[in-house]
């Protein structure tokens, strides 16, 4: 039930952004984005590390559920532009596999604060952290 879940919410995010009309990186810490419709996201890096779309985001499961942590301090090394519907991002945690989509970024930027939030209560939940352990 939960890959439905979450294939139904892939298909409404690809289909439903409007056109982007600027992208441009502030790098480490953010990627400034903004859309036809007028609206206009800035993004953290550790936001986007942390909802990142690749499949080995060095994801921890924790209790059946995958969580990502230790990211506060993560930052954008470069972003490489795929196609004409998205950028692949290179943090600093050398992640590089997911790419963002338009339409990804739009998801994102739109529900940051719930989606944020759920991240800090899941964070919260498992007695796990945004701070990366010291060594």
């Amino acid at each position: 039930m939960l890959m439905l879940q979450r294939a139904i919410r892939r298909i409404h995010v690809q289909t439903d952004a409007p056109r982007l009309t600027n992208c441009s990186l502030r790098p480490p810490n953010f990627v400034d984005i903004e859309f036809a419709d007028g609206k206009a996201f800035s993004l953290s890096a550790e936001y986007l590390r942390v909802y990142s779309p690749a499949a080995d985001s060095k994801i921890r499961s924790v209790g059946g559920e995958k969580v990502i942590f230790g990211r506060r301090h993560v930052g954008i090394m470069s972003a490489e532009p795929v196609g004409n519907y998205g950028v692949r991002l290179l943090f600093d945690d050398l992640h590089k596999t997911g790419i963002y989509t338009w339409a990804y970024f739009y998801h994102l930027g739109s529900n940051k604060f719930t989606l944020m939030r759920n991240y800090i209560s899941t964070l919260k939940r498992h007695g796990l952290n945004r701070d990366p352990k010291r060594k």
